[in-house]
């Protein structure tokens, strides 16, 4: 696989899914490690100088006026760490915590924090050897960014004179759970003394919630693309109307998202047989107002995608330095952008699964599926003795519900702490877990809409032999029943439309379509 280089300013979304997922090895660029070392510098003549510099020879946020002699700088950096992890919940997935160190470590790597070079190049080996600290998934507030999270990360490969094992967190390593320091030491992995400034450097910034951020618009793509599909294969098996997607009517508002969908519908169902089969003058709002609705969620990614792009590549800890040895404090730890676009994105998203659920009810209604079985039932005469998708719409419902719940605004909630030091926070953590449930119901949401569609066009295609199916919906069809076959009678649903997400979030269905939208 193809190694990630790291320099401060390059790092790419696609650069963190290969990493964070599938372990792409990791290096520093040298002109990294140049301004790396510059920086650094620039930290050992403000400690030599003894003249105060906020988080370099002070205590930390209330405690910001107190002095700390140059003596303590060790000291200072490992408090802040051994204080500051108290996070609580769940542990975060592996390709999160993976993820969040690549994102510091190109953090770091841009020189502006101070840190020595091996610091950047030990979060390097975390990745590399596949150890990954075990940081739980509540308590931060995304501001003086994540800072519980961080420190939890922090733990692991940091010590000091005494090196406690039980000071250590816990990791990850070859498929076992280990203390900190077993983990470093069984990979080889030497741990560090942090130094003056090192500390804040490690634990200060947005750092989870825009990795976290980074894997959910990649994901989002995917279920976007995931959605048109399966919005195509519902508008074929319900006979659907095609002047809802005439892109004259489009270009008439001149909304890009709306186009891009309605474009992607008449290239996957060109040549189908079905549509404006029923006789009907115009569809429901879930098919008619398709374009409209999961359009805005692609216009939604776009500007989610900047904001994080450059969040992943953002100078984000407290103070800065600039040459020729400035220390300037200020607020780029704050996590307010990536909090903002993921409530964003998670309401883009809600909204997708929202009409999709709508779709699938429709498909299962005997008045509204164009004279398809009630409940998709192999045969009307099976109705009652079969339930047919009775349930898996269920489930659909119940994940949409919840989706409406998660999509409720985190980055409009604010608490202050620090003695009102910091009297404005942004949740940003919390928008970004939230986001990334969404994330993964929206999945399971559009795998259920893709089995009944597919169920559907097989019921279809029993009433007239001789109908054809859209050129690219067809190859979806295909690439699901390649893997999931028709079973007439009630079955275990549950594991194909598992096998089916799968086939979307993997994006074999994407990759299946063979056209450009």
């Amino acid at each position: 696989m193809e190694q990630v280089i790291i320099d401060g300013d390059h790092l790419t979304i696609e650069d963190i899914v290969a990493v964070a997922r599938h372990n792409a090895p990791v290096a520093l660029a040298p002109s990294a490690k140049e301004a790396v070392d510059r920086a650094h510098a620039w930290v050992e003549r403000i400690v030599a100088k003894e003249e105060p510099v906020y988080g370099i020879n002070t205590g930390f946020g209330i405690f910001a006026d107190q002095r700390i002699p140059s003596s303590d700088s060790a000291k200072l950096s490992r408090n802040l760490i051994l204080s500051h992890s108290v996070g609580t919940g769940v542990p975060l997935a592996d390709e999160i915590v993976r993820a969040a160190i690549l994102v510091r470590a190109n953090t770091l790597a841009k020189g502006f924090s101070g840190v020595r070079a091996v610091l950047v190049e030990t979060l390097i080996a975390l990745l590399n050897k596949q150890v990954t600290p075990v940081v739980p998934s509540q308590g931060s507030l995304g501001s003086s960014g994540d800072l519980g999270p961080l420190s939890h990360l922090a733990l692991v490969f940091t010590t000091d004179s005494e090196d406690r094992e039980d000071e250590s967190g816990f990791a990850m390593y070859q498929g076992e759970i280990l203390t900190g320091k077993e983990a470093m030491r069984r990979a080889g992995i030497d741990r560090l003394i942090l130094g003056a400034k090192e500390g804040l450097a490690v634990n200060n910034g947005a750092t989870f919630s825009a990795a976290i951020g980074a894997l959910a618009v990649y994901d989002a793509q995917t279920l976007l693309t995931g959605a048109e599909i399966s919005l195509a294969m519902t508008l074929e098996a319900v006979m659907g109307c095609s002047g809802a997607f005439d892109m004259r009517l489009h270009a008439a508002r001149g909304h890009a998202g709306q186009e891009k969908v309605a474009k992607a519908v008449q290239v996957l169902t060109r040549g189908s047989s079905l549509i404006d089969g029923y006789g009907r003058i115009q569809d429901a709002y879930s098919l008619r107002c398709a374009p409209q609705v999961q359009g805005i969620g692609w216009e939604t990614l776009s500007f989610v995608r900047g904001v994080i792009e450059r969040e992943i590549n953002a100078a984000t800890d407290n103070p800065l330095l600039f040459d020729p040895g400035v220390a300037v404090s200020g607020g780029n730890f704050h996590g307010e952008p990536v909090g903002v676009v993921m409530d964003y994105l998670g309401i883009a998203l809600a909204e997708t699964a929202s009409i999709s659920e709508r779709r699938t009810f429709r498909l299962l209604d005997g008045h509204l599926n164009a004279d398809l079985p009630p409940m998709l039932v192999d045969r009307c005469e099976d109705a009652g003795l079969n339930s047919g998708l009775m349930m898996p719409q269920y489930t659909a419902a119940s994940l949409v519900l919840e989706n409406q719940t998660l999509a409720t605004p985190d980055s409009v909630h604010s608490l202050p702490t620090s003695a009102e030091q910091e009297d404005h926070n942004a949740n940003a953590m919390t928008a970004a877990r939230h986001a990334r449930e969404i994330v993964a119901n929206t999945a399971h949401v559009l795998a259920i809409e893709l089995f009944t569609a597919s169920r559907a066009l097989d019921l279809r295609k029993r009433i007239n032999p001789a109908m054809a199916i859209g050129e690219g919906t067809v190859k979806a069809y295909q690439a699901i029943r390649k893997v999931v076959k028709y079973r007439p009678g009630d079955a275990l649903w549950g594991p194909d439309i598992d096998q089916i997400k799968t086939l979307l979030v993997k994006r074999v269905l994407e990759d299946s379509i063979e056209v450009d939208f």
